[in-house]
C-alpha cells in the first residue's frame, strides 16, 4: 500500500520499481520517528531526539564510492580519486537491488538540494530505514506540502543497508557500495547504515553539475553579518578544524555549516540542516549546538547514552570519535531563513596543525589561496586512529577530496576567478597546536581564534602591521588587540626554537611533496606561490 503525499504521476512504479511492501511518501518528522521506533531502529532520547547506532560503519566509505564510466563523463571525472564502475556492473547492481527490495517497506522523501531555486536540484531519496528518511529530511531542503503534488526528481537515490553487493558481478570493491550513474540520474547505496552517505552523495552530484554553470561548489560553512547579507564569510575546513563551531557565531547569521555554492548571485547553502560532531561538545562554549541534542527529531548518531536516563555521554568515543547530531537549521536561533548570502567578502581556510608550526592566522594572496585550497591540509593526532603515534599530515584537496568528482584544478581555478572578480580577502587560520607539537604543546585557545576571526571579518586587520613568514611566505599580523603577541609568532611559543625550525622544515617538505601532483596543471603565479 501507498501512504503519504506524492505526485500521482511520479511514484516508485514510474521508476519501474514494484512488488514492494508498504511505501511511505514524504512522512513528516513525528511520523518518521514513530515508524522508526515501531521498527526498533533506535531509541527515543531526551526531548524527543532519536538515538541510533550504525554498526560496522561509523563514517564514510570513500573507497567504496564508484562512478559509472560512460561516454558523457569519461573525460570529466577525476578517475584517480573516483573508482570507476562499468555500465554493465551498475545495471546488474540495480536489478539485484530492486529484487532485494521486493516485499519490504520503504520510505520516500522528495527533497531539494540548494537554497537558490535557479541552481537547485530535486532529489528523491528511497530508504530502507525510517530514520534515514528522518535524517535526509533534516539535512536537505523540504518543499512545501503543496509543491509535492507536482514534484519530479532530477536524481534518485536508493539506500538499502541490508543489501550486500557482489564485487565480481557488480564491478565494485566490496560488499559495501555507493554507485553514481550520471546518465541514469541515479545513485545506489548498499551495505552501510552510516547516514552521512545519503547527503554526501547529493553533494557529489552538485559538485559535478555546478561547475558547468560557472558556479563554485564549496565544502565550507558560511555566515554573514547580522542584517547585512552582503558581508558574507565562508569557512573551508576538514573534519575537526572548527568549521561548524566557528561559523555558528552568535554575533553573525548562519547560512549553513557544510556545503555551499558561489554563483553570480552570491552564496547559497545546499542544505536545510546541520550535521555536527558532538565529541567533547561543551554546553558553555557551544550552547546552541549542545541544545539541539535534546530537541525533537534531532538524529543522534553513534553516541553512548545511559540506558535508564538517556543522558548522552559526550566524552565516550568507544563507538567512534565521529559521533554526530543532525538537526534542522531553524534549531539555531541565528540561522538565516533564506540560507543565502552575498559574494564572500572573507574566505577562511581552517587547518588543525598538530605539528605546532603554523600561526593562528595568516593573510593569503589569491595565488597562495589557490595553493592552500588545492593542498587542503590538516593533521591527524595520536589516538584518533589505530597506529597513529605522532602527528600525521592529511592533504585533502579542496578541503573535501572524497566529494570532488572533477579534477581539483577545476575547483581551484573557479575559486581564483571568483576571488579576482569579487575581491575577497583570504585567510589561513590554524585551530591546532601552539608551543610545540601534539603531546608537548597546547591547543590553540578558542578565545584567541574567535578574537582573530572577529578582527579579520570586521576589517580591523586591514590596517595591521604584517611580517612575512620565513617558511610559508604568507603575511602574519604582528599584533592584534586581545591576542598575546607571542601567540602570533609560533617559533616564540616553543621552549626550544631550534626544535621548531626542524619541525617547520619537516612540514614544509610535506607540503612541497604533496603539491608536486598539481604542478603540471596550474599557472605560473600559483607555482611561484608554492612552498618549497
Amino acid at each position: 500500500m501507498t501512504f503519504g503525499r506524492v505526485n500521482p504521476q511520479f511514484s516508485l512504479e514510474d521508476h519501474q520499481i514494484s512488488g514492494l511492501g508498504d511505501v511511505y511518501y514524504n512522512l513528516t518528522e513525528p511520523a518518521l520517528v514513530e515508524a522508526a521506533l515501531k521498527r526498533g531502529e533506535g531509541s527515543l532520547g531526551k526531548g524527543g531526539a532519536f538515538l541510533v547506532t550504525t554498526g560496522k560503519f561509523t563514517g564514510r566509505s570513500p573507497k567504496d564510492k564508484h562512478v559509472v564510466k560512460t561516454d558523457s563523463v569519461a573525460d570529466s571525472i577525476w578517475w584517480e580519486n573516483n573508482a570507476e564502475m562499468s555500465p554493465e556492473g551498475f545495471d546488474a547492481l540495480y536489478k539485484d537491488m530492486v529484487a532485494h527490495m521486493q516485499g519490504k517497506d520503504y520510505f520516500v522523501q522528495d527533497l531539494v538540494g540548494g537554497a537558490d531555486p535557479k541552481h537547485a536540484i530535486n532529489v528523491r531519496m528511497v530508504t530502507e530505514l525510517a530514520w534515514h528518511g528522518l535524517f535526509i529530511r533534516t539535512m536537505l531542503r523540504r518543499p512545501d506540502a503543496e509543491a509535492l503534488q507536482d514534484f519530479t526528481a532530477d536524481f534518485t537515490v536508493i539506500n538499502c543497508p541490508s543489501f550486500q553487493a557482489d564485487p565480481a558481478k557488480h564491478n565494485c570493491r566490496s560488499e559495501t557500495v555507493i554507485a553514481m550513474n550520471f546518465d541514469r540520474k541515479m545513485i545506489l547505496i548498499g551495505g552501510t547504515e552510516y547516514a552521512g552517505e545519503n547527503k554526501k552523495s547529493v553533494f557529489t552530484l552538485l559538485n559535478y553539475l555546478l561547475p558547468e554553470k560557472g558556479i563554485m561548489p564549496m565544502h565550507c560553512s558560511a555566515n554573514h553579518a547580522t542584517g547585512n547579507p552582503v558581508d558574507t564569510a565562508v569557512f573551508f575546513g576538514l573534519s575537526g578544524t572548527g568549521k561548524t563551531t566557528l561559523s555558528a557565531d552568535p554575533e553573525r547569521t548562519l547560512i549553513g555549516d557544510d556545503e555551499h555554492g558561489w554563483s553570480d548571485n552570491g552564496t547559497f547553502n545546499f542544505e536545510g540542516g546541520c550535521y555536527a560532531k558532538t565529541i567533547n561538545l561543551n554546553p558553555e562554549a557551544e550552547p546552541e549546538i549542545y541544545a539541539t541534542t535534546s530537541k525533537f527529531g534531532t538524529v543522534i548518531e553513534n553516541m553512548v547514552f545511559d540506558p535508564d536516563t538517556f543522558e548522552l555521554d559526550f566524552d565516550d568515543d568507544s563507538l567512534t570519535a565521529n559521533m554526530r547530531a543532525a538537526y534542522p537549521l531553524h534549531y539555531i536561533s541565528n540561522a538565516s531563513e533564506k540560507a543565502v548570502g552575498g559574494h564572500p567578502k572573507n574566505i577562511i581556510m581552517l587547518t588543525c596543525d598538530a605539528f605546532g608550526v603554523l600561526p593562528p592566522i595568516a593573510r593569503l594572496s589569491p595565488a597562495q589561496a589557490m595553493y592552500h585550497f588545492l593542498s587542503g591540509f590538516t593533521s591527524k593526532v595520536a589516538g584518533t586512529e589505530r597506529g597513529v603515534t605522532e602527528p600525521e599530515p592529511t592533504f585533502s584537496t579542496c578541503f573535501g577530496a572524497p566529494f570532488m568528482p572533477r579534477r581539483p584544478e577545476v575547483y581551484g581555478n573557479l575559486l581564483r576567478e571568483k576571488i579576482a572578480q569579487h575581491g575577497a580577502t583570504c585567510w589561513l587560520v590554524n585551530t591546532g597546536w601552539t608551543g610545540g607539537a601534539y603531546g608537548t604543546g597546547s591547543r590553540m585557545p578558542i578565545k584567541a581564534t574567535r578574537a582573530l576571526l572577529s578582527a579579520a571579518l570586521e576589517g580591523r586587520l586591514a590596517e595591521a602591521e604584517y611580517r612575512k613568514d620565513p617558511n610559508f611566505g604568507f603575511d602574519v599580523p604582528v599584533s592584534v588587540n586581545g591576542v598575546a603577541d607571542i601567540l602570533l609568532d609560533p617559533r616564540r611559543t616553543w621552549d626550544d626554537p631550534e626544535s621548531y625550525d626542524r619541525q617547520a622544515a619537516k612540514l614544509v617538505k610535506m607540503f612541497s611533496d604533496n603539491f608536486e601532483q598539481y604542478l603540471p596543471y596550474i599557472d605560473d603565479d600559483v607555482k611561484a606561490a608554492a612552498i618549497s
